[in-house]
C-alpha cells in the first residue's frame, strides 16, 4: 500500500512525502497521543475530521503528521494517506493540547476495510493509534434500539463504569508512561556509564602503551649518551673543516663579484643591441603592412576573376544549350537525311540496267522539294553517252561516275559510301563536302 497518495494530502500544498521509519510498531510509543471520539464508520464521500490530544509527553514538531493506515501495517511507510499535524499554539508545551486535521473525502480509502489513524512525528515513530473503524454506509445492525428505561438505565450504568474503568486505563497508562520515561533515563545513565567506562580502559591502554614506549625511548637515550662524546670531538673536527671551507668560499666570491661585473657591462650591450633591433623590428612591421595590403588587393582582385569565370561559366553552359537544341534539330535532320539515304542505296542495289535508248534526251531541271536528295542517277548517264546508246549503267550520285553493268553491286555500294563520314558514336552518316556539320555533330557529342 505504501506512500501511494501520500504526494495528494498535505497541510500546506507541500508535496514532499512525510519522514517515514523501517521500525516495527513493537517499537514504538502509542500512548503519547490520544485519539478522541473516533466513530465505528464513517460514510463513504463525506469527509472526516481526526480530533486528538497530544499529552505533556511529547513535543510537536513542525514535520509531524497523522496519516491513515490500514489495519496490520507493520511500518510507518504503508500509510494509505496523510495530512501535515498542525503545531499548537506557544504556552501548551506543559498540557495537553486539543488538536484536530480534517480528511478530505477524495482521497480517503474507497473499500470497507478497517482503518486507524496514527500520529507519527518527524523521525518516523509511531507516537499514538486510534482504535479501529471503517469506511461504509450506515446499517439498521449499527442502530441500537432502546425499548425500556430498566435498558436504558443498564446502558448507563454500563457507561459508567466504562468510563471508570477508562479512567484507571488512563491512571495506569499514565503511570507506565511516567516508569517508562524513567526507565529509559536510568538507560541513558547507564550507556553513559557504559561508555565513560569503555572510556577510561581505552585511555588506560593508552597510557601503558605511552608508558612501554617511554621506558623503550629512555633505554634508547642512555645508548645515545655513551655516543654523544664520540660526536662531539667529530664535530669539533667538522667545525675546523667548515672554516677552512669559509675562507675557500669567500675567495670564490670575490672572483664571482668581479665575474658578476663584466656580466652587468654585457648586459648593458645587449640592451643596445635590442634597441637597435626593435628599430629594425618597427620597420619590417611596416613592411609587413604594406604586404597586407597588397594581399588584400590580391584577394579582390582572385575575387573579381572568380566572379569572372562564373559569368564565362554560365555563358559556356548558355552556349551548350544553344548547342544542345541546335545539335537536336541536326539529330532529327541526320535521321531524315538517313532515312533517305538508306531508301536510295535499297534502290541502288535493286535497280535494273536500263537501255540507253529509254534514257531522256532534254535536259534534266533542278530537283524538287519531292525528289530524291542527291538528284536522279540516270539523268547524267542520258546527257553523257546521247540517244541511241544501248548499253546499260549505273552512276554514283555524289561525283556523277557511271559504272558498267558487270560491276558488283557491293562494289558500287563501297564507292558510294567513300564519300560519306559516319559518327562513331551514333553512327549517323555525313557528306564529306560538309565536313563543318559533322565536326559540329561530334562536338555536341563531346560536351555532354
Amino acid at each position: 500500500m505504501g506512500a501511494q497518495l501520500s504526494q495528494t494530502s498535505t497541510m500546506d500544498d507541500s508535496c514532499d512525502d512525510p519522514p517515514t521509519s523501517a521500525v516495527l510498531l513493537d517499537s514504538c510509543h502509542f500512548s503519547q497521543v490520544l485519539f478522541n471520539n473516533v466513530e465505528k464508520f464513517y460514510v463513504p464521500g463525506a469527509d472526516v475530521t481526526c480530533y486528538y490530544t497530544l499529552t505533556q509527553n511529547i513535543t510537536a514538531r513542525g514535520k509531524d503528521w497523522v496519516g491513515i493506515f490500514r489495519v496490520g501495517w507493520k511500518t510507518t511507510r504503508e500509510y494509505y494517506t496523510f495530512m501535515w499535524a498542525p503545531l499548537p499554539a506557544a504556552g501548551h508545551s506543559d498540557t495537553a493540547v486539543q488538536q484536530n486535521i480534517q480528511f478530505k473525502a477524495y482521497y480517503l480509502p474507497k473499500d470497507d476495510e478497517y482503518y486507524q489513524f496514527c500520529y507519527v512525528d518527524q523521525d518516523g515513530m509511531v507516537r499514538g493509534a486510534s482504535v479501529p473503524f471503517q469506511f461504509r454506509a450506515e446499517t439498521e445492525d449499527d442502530i441500537l434500539v432502546v425499548t425500556t428505561q430498566g435498558e436504558v438505565e443498564e446502558i448507563e450504568l454500563q457507561n459508567k463504569n466504562l468510563q471508570e474503568e477508562n479512567e484507571g486505563l488512563k491512571a495506569s497508562c499514565a503511570n507506565l508512561q511516567k516508569q517508562n520515561l524513567e526507565l529509559q533515563e536510568e538507560l541513558k545513565k547507564t550507556q553513559e556509564l557504559q561508555k565513560s567506562l569503555e572510556s577510561l580502559r581505552s585511555n588506560t591502554e593508552k597510557l601503558e602503551l605511552e608508558v612501554n614506549s617511554l621506558k623503550t625511548e629512555n633505554k634508547h637515550l642512555k645508548e645515545q649518551g655513551d655516543c654523544r662524546e664520540a660526536e662531539l670531538q667529530q664535530l669539533k673536527e667538522q667545525i675546523r673543516n667548515v672554516s677552512s671551507e669559509k675562507e675557500h668560499l669567500e675567495g670564490r666570491l670575490k672572483t664571482a663579484l668581479e665575474h658578476m661585473d663584466q656580466l652587468q657591462t654585457q648586459v648593458l650591450n645587449y640592451e643596445k643591441e635590442v634597441e637597435n633591433l626593435s628599430h629594425m623590428g618597427q620597420d619590417k612591421t611596416e613592411q609587413l603592412e604594406t604586404l597586407k595590403e597588397e594581399n588584400h588587393q590580391l584577394r579582390l582582385s582572385t575575387a573579381q576573376q572568380q566572379h569572372n569565370l562564373m559569368k564565362e561559366l554560365e555563358e559556356q553552359k548558355h552556349l551548350f544549350q544553344i548547342l544542345q537544341a541546335e545539335k537536336e534539330e541536326t539529330d532529327e535532320e541526320s535521321q531524315r537525311l538517313r532515312a533517305e539515304n538508306s531508301a536510295l542505296l535499297r534502290h541502288l542495289s535493286q535497280a535494273e540496267f536500263v537501255p540507253l535508248s529509254a534514257l531522256p534526251q532534254a535536259p534534266v531541271p533542278a530537283p524538287g522539294a519531292g525528289d530524291l536528295l542527291f538528284g536522279n542517277p540516270y539523268s547524267a548517264a542520258g546527257g553523257n553517252l546521247g540517244a541511241g546508246a544501248e548499253a546499260s549503267l549505273r552512276m554514283c550520285p555524289m561525283c556523277d561516275e557511271v559504272f558498267p553493268e558487270d560491276v558488283d553491286t557491293s562494289q558500287y555500294e563501297t564507292h558510294v559510301r567513300s564519300h560519306l563520314l559516319e559518327c562513331p558514336i551514333c553512327t549517323e552518316s555525313f557528306e564529306k563536302s560538309n565536313k563543318q556539320v559533322f565536326e559540329d555533330h561530334m562536338l555536341c557529342h563531346n560536351l555532354e
